[in-house]
């Protein structure tokens, strides 16, 4: 005869010796059995041992990719700033220019400047907003993230080799920093998109 449950770690105690019907007092009510000791066991989770399962980690090369983007965006946040602020200073130039001495042929030059680099730093700053949400969405996008960013960065090489061509004409050599700059975050932001990883990280399943 065995008493207690043998999930219990701390066992259960027999319940107490009982007088046999019509000798004495009347026979005891049964005592209730008390519940187990302890939590109640809790679910496994898939994955290692003890834990929840693992996300999955995104290719390195792709996690270059991203910080290369954020690098862009902000430096692109910076220029588009930095052209508003030159317009602004190039327009009021021209009124002052054209209160001043009445040279209306200089005054309306100075505001079509002005509008050109206005245009230029809403590129910029479009640029930028396009940069940023590309990084953002890289840990979760689809393909047309893959693509938009494979296209983006093959561009960006493009462009750093037309700046690095200027560049070696003019013989300057800011220049060709600046395009080495444009030729390695391009051409790093098209290669992780083309590769075996890039191609898995987004085609795997999703929960």
């Amino acid at each position: 005869m065995s008493f207690g449950d043998p999930q219990n770690p701390y066992g259960q105690a027999p319940p107490p010796p009982q007088t046999p019907p019509g000798y004495g007092y009347p026979a005891a009510p049964p005592v209730p059995q008390q519940q187990a000791y302890g939590y109640p066991q809790q679910p496994g989770y898939p994955g290692y041992p003890g834990g929840m399962m693992m996300a999955p980690q995104m290719p390195g090369l792709m996690q270059t990719a991203r910080v290369f983007l954020f690098i862009v965006g902000a430096v692109q946040v910076l220029a588009g700033l930095g052209w508003l602020f030159v317009a602004a200073v190039a327009d009021d130039a021209s009124d002052k220019t054209n209160d001043t001495f009445g040279d209306n042929f200089a005054s309306d030059f100075g505001h079509a400047a002005a509008g050109i680099m206005v245009v230029i730093a809403l590129l910029a700053l479009g640029l930028a907003a396009l940069s940023i949400t590309l990084g953002a969405r890289l840990s979760r996008g689809r393909q047309g993230v893959r693509i938009t960013t494979m296209v983006y960065g093959i561009l960006g090489a493009l462009v750093g080799v037309l700046i690095l061509a200027s560049a070696a004409d003019a013989g300057s050599s800011s220049a060709v920093v600046i395009a080495l700059l444009w030729l390695v975050f391009g051409g790093i932001m098209a290669a992780a998109m083309m590769t075996r990883d890039g191609a898995a990280w987004f085609n795997r399943p999703r929960y």
